[in-house]
C-alpha cells in the first residue's frame, strides 16, 4: 500500500511596513530572526544591517510591541531602521545606570525601559528604542544583551565614559518622542494550541504551549533577571511559531525554567544550568532565588 506523504503545513505569510513610512510588503519563508531581516530588506531593497528591530502592529517605539511576543498572520511587522548616530558622555552617579538592555537576536543591543529619576533619564538625548553601538569606541556590534549589560555595569562610578547610539528613524509623526513607551491597544494577537520551536541550529520542532507552571515560573525567573543584571528578554533569542497563526518566542528564561523544573535540589540545577549557560557566569545568590522562585511556584505561593 503505497504510503502518502504527510499534508503539507500552511506557508506562514507576513505583512509588513518601515516603521518610518512605506509602501506593505509581504514577506515569507524565514526560520529565524536574521532571515526575517533578510526577506524585510529583500522587499525594501536596504541591507539588513540597516533594521535595528521590529514592532508588531505600531509603527512606533512600543516596547510592549517587540516582534516575538506573538504574531498573528493578520499583524503587521513594523522594521524599525537606522536613523540618526549620536554620542553621549555618561558618568555613573550610582551603581545602576537605570537602563533596561535587549537585543534584536542579530547583532544590534539597544534600550528597552529607562528607570524614572536615574543617571540616564537625566540624559534627555538617550531614548528608549535607542541602539548601542559603541562604549568608550569600542563596539559592541554582535553582542548580546547581557554582555552589554555587564560591560556597563563595569564602568567605574565617578569616572565618564561615552556611548555611540543610533536611534530609529522617526516618521514624521514620531519627531518629539523620548521613552516612554505608548500604552497601545493596536492590533488584534490570537493564540494557538502548538508552537513551532525554531533554533539558530538543526530543524523546527513542534510543540505543546507552556505548561501553567513554566509560564509562571518565567515570569519569576524574568523579574529576577531584571533585578540582577538590567536584562528582561522573553521576547529574544530562539523563536517559536504558533502553528495556527502566531508566534511566540522562546529565551535565556525558558532555558533556565526548562533546566530547572524536573530537578530536586538546587545543586543539580546549578550543574545543568552552567551545561546551558555557562557564559552568563551567574552568582550564587541568583541562583539560590531562582530555585526559591520554582518552590514557590510548584506550592501554589505564586
Amino acid at each position: 500500500m503505497a504510503r502518502h506523504p504527510p499534508p503539507a503545513r500552511p506557508r506562514l505569510v507576513f505583512h509588513t511596513q518601515l516603521a518610518h513610512g512605506s509602501p506593505t510588503g509581504r514577506i515569507h519563508s524565514f526560520t529565524n530572526v536574521k532571515e526575517l531581516y533578510g526577506k524585510i530588506a529583500e522587499v525594501f531593497s536596504i541591507s539588513p544591517s540597516e533594521i535595528l528591530f521590529c514592532t508588531l502592529n505600531s509603527h512606533k517605539v512600543d516596547m510592549q510591541k517587540l516582534l516575538g511576543g506573538q504574531i498573528g498572520l493578520e499583524d503587521f511587522i513594523f522594521a524599525h531602521v537606522r536613523g540618526e548616530t549620536k554620542e553621549v558622555e555618561v558618568t555613573k552617579t550610582e551603581d545602576a545606570l537605570g537602563l533596561t538592555i535587549t537585543d534584536n537576536g542579530a547583532g544590534y543591543a539597544f534600550i528597552k525601559r529607562i528607570k524614572e529619576g536615574s543617571t540616564i533619564d537625566r540624559l534627555k538625548t538617550v531614548c528608549v528604542g535607542d541602539h548601542i553601538e559603541a562604549v568608550n569606541d569600542q563596539s559592541i556590534v554582535g553582542c548580546r544583551h547581557y554582555e552589554v549589560a555587564k560591560m556597563l555595569k563595569e564602568q567605574a562610578r565617578g569616572e565618564p565614559f561615552t556611548l555611540r547610539l543610533i536611534e530609529p528613524k522617526k516618521a514624521f509623526d514620531m519627531i518629539g518622542q523620548r521613552t516612554r513607551a505608548p500604552k497601545s491597544s493596536e492590533g488584534k494577537m490570537v493564540s494557538g494550541k502548538e508552537t513551532l520551536r525554531l533554533r539558530s541550529k538543526g530543524t523546527a520542532t513542534v510543540q505543546e504551549v507552556p505548561s501553567e507552571f513554566e509560564e509562571k515560573a518565567t515570569k519569576k525567573v524574568d523579574d529576577l533577571l531584571e533585578s540582577y543584571m538590567g536584562i528582561r528578554d522573553p521576547e529574544l533569542g530562539e523563536t517559536q511559531f504558533r502553528m495556527n497563526s502566531t508566534i511566540k518566542a522562546l529565551d535565556e528564561t525558558t532555558t533556565i525554567v526548562e533546566a530547572g523544573k524536573d530537578k530536586t535540589n538546587p545543586d543539580d540545577f546549578a550543574e545543568a544550568l552552567d551545561s546551558v549557560l555557562g557564559d552568563f557566569a551567574f552568582p550564587d545568590v541568583f541562583l539560590f532565588d531562582v530555585w526559591g522562585a520554582f518552590g514557590d511556584v510548584k506550592n501554589g505561593r505564586v
